[in-house]
């Protein structure tokens, strides 16, 4: 009798671990729309990144294909390996094993990111969000005024707080987010507005962002989708009411590391893949 097989986990966040990238070689010139199209319908991806061969390897193309799912990344490279799907030639696909230790940062996923996945998992009418406040906080940074000799330099902060609810399942859960930027020339009413909404902005897709990190999506091998509430990210704010959050200007108690969302970087070198893969490609060509 056959195990059935267990549900995989699933987190806000940029998927890093094993099985989640493939490697998909022998392409050709201008086919990355035509790969995120044919690998979409595995499953949702997180990126598609086509790079040009080195000059050692000969002409042609590589790409790096991540899934949120390692369950997607494995049915699509049985699929796709050798086969020739929207090209002359048939590409040969492998699975990223793992990844260097230093590459195993966990980064929050991106405001866009995280509504994507919600969607995708979740539905459209399967989650949604509100801004509890959205406060200028600008005027307790004393540390700009100390500066000096700059008057028409002004510093912007915005601390906002957003929550997320998923009806379907009963949770309920709160993100923080802190932005900032210069104002260089603060007799500028124009530039004055325009840093007021772009930091504005960003102080919303933080919070999200950081609402939903508290949220695990369970996927079972039917396709269904189970949620659980992750306690291990809890914050002050979320004992707090509604008129406590409104009301709310001293955030020095309140941790910010979780707020740094930095920009992820991959390069070929920090994935390994089945050597097995490997050698069966060379041997063909």
């Amino acid at each position: 009798m056959a195990l059935a097989a267990s549900p995989e986990v699933l987190e806000f966040r940029v998927p890093t671990e094993s099985g989640k990238a493939l490697l998909v070689w022998g392409l050709e010139e201008g086919a990355e729309h035509s790969l995120f199209s044919a690998f979409s319908e595995f499953g949702l991806l997180y990126s598609v990144r086509v790079h040009r061969n080195a000059a050692v390897a000969g002409p042609g193309y590589y790409a790096l294909v991540k899934f949120y799912s390692a369950r997607d990344a494995s049915r699509a490279q049985r699929a796709c390996n050798r086969q020739r799907l929207f090209q002359k030639s048939p590409l040969k696909v492998c699975i990223c094993t793992r990844q260097k230790a230093f590459q195993q940062q966990v980064l929050a996923l991106r405001s866009y990111k995280c509504k994507e996945l919600a969607n995708y998992y979740l539905g459209f009418n399967g989650w949604s969000n509100r801004i509890i406040t959205l406060q200028n906080i600008s005027g307790f940074d004393l540390e700009n005024e100390e500066l000096g000799g700059l008057p028409e330099r002004q510093c912007l902060k915005y601390l906002c707080v957003v929550e997320v609810t998923l009806p379907h399942h009963g949770i309920c859960t709160r993100g923080l987010g802190i932005a900032e930027a210069y104002v260089e020339n603060g007799r500028d009413p124009l530039e004055f507005v325009m840093k007021t909404g772009n930091v504005q902005k960003l102080a919303v897709e933080k919070a999200l962002s950081g609402a939903f990190q508290k949220i695990l999506l369970i996927v079972l091998e039917n396709g269904k989708v189970a949620v659980e509430y992750n306690s291990a990210q809890e914050e002050p704010i979320d004992s707090l009411t509604d008129e406590e959050l409104r009301g709310l200007i001293q955030v020095n108690d309140l941790s910010l590391e979780q707020l740094n969302l930095e920009e992820e970087e991959e390069f070929l070198s920090d994935f390994c893949f089945d050597e097995g893969h490997l050698l069966e490609g060379r041997q063909s060509n």
